[in-house]
């Protein structure tokens, strides 16, 4: 997966498929626009593409961003806040001291604009990152040992759409977006990925291996679902 720079809205992932038929540009998870292409697709056809469809680009940004404004005073993961304060400066700086993201605003900007919020969105993901490392190996390996389960070890993520997901050998990916969940969401991720080391599907016996560790499930996953990773 490649990636080029548009002046307007900053970095565009490339992603060629084989089973692309035609170039489609759309909102990753992270909040920044993704492009898919055929293999054969020329660089210059996707960012004509993008030329030609500035305004529909900021709609569906602009949809992506409602309901997950970045605000001054919101908190930011488990311990991280957001604060915006006034600069003389003639470019936002976004900073991250300690537990406090620093928005630098201009008079002129808005913190509501989209260039503003992808700044943000990247020292987001900077702080979640350094949350989901110090929490989630250990809380894992906690439940693990608790539950007697067994896993080769854990990857982070956050381009992805999933909470979280378990290959063959035993490898768990995490998305670092599990830090804005409440902790039972997160315990219930973490032992529906401990699950799948011994059921690699969604059967019964898959189920009942999560109830054993999680008698509220259902629940958990009834509010898991009104949840979205996208950063």
């Amino acid at each position: 997966m490649t990636s080029f720079i548009d002046e307007e809205f900053g970095e565009i992932t490339l992603r060629r498929s084989t089973r692309a038929t035609h170039i489609k540009i759309r909102v990753a998870p992270n909040g920044r626009l993704r492009a898919s292409s055929p293999m054969y697709a020329p660089l210059f056809m996707v960012k004509r593409l993008v030329k030609s469809s500035r305004s529909e680009l900021r709609s569906l940004l602009e949809q992506h961003q409602q309901g997950s404004l970045y605000i001054d005073g919101m908190q930011i993961g488990k311990s991280h806040s957001l604060s915006v304060r006034s600069s003389q400066t003639e470019s936002t700086q976004v900073t991250r001291h300690g537990l406090m993201i620093i928005v630098s605003l201009p008079e002129k900007k808005l913190l509501s604009d989209s260039a503003v919020q992808r700044q943000v969105r990247d020292e987001v993901i900077n702080a979640l990152r350094v949350e989901a490392k110090n929490f989630l190996p250990k809380r894992l390996k906690f439940l693990a040992e608790k539950y007697n389960y067994d896993y080769q070890k854990v990857r982070f993520s956050h381009a992805g759409s999933r909470w979280g997901s378990c290959n063959s050998n035993g490898v768990i990916s995490l998305n670092i977006a599990l830090m804005k969940l409440p902790f039972e969401l997160i315990d219930y991720v973490l032992v529906h990925e401990l699950s799948h080391t011994k059921q690699m599907n969604h059967s019964d016996d898959f189920w009942q291996l999560v109830e054993d560790c999680d008698p509220k499930y259902l629940q958990h996953r009834r509010l898991l679902k009104k949840e979205t990773p996208s950063l």
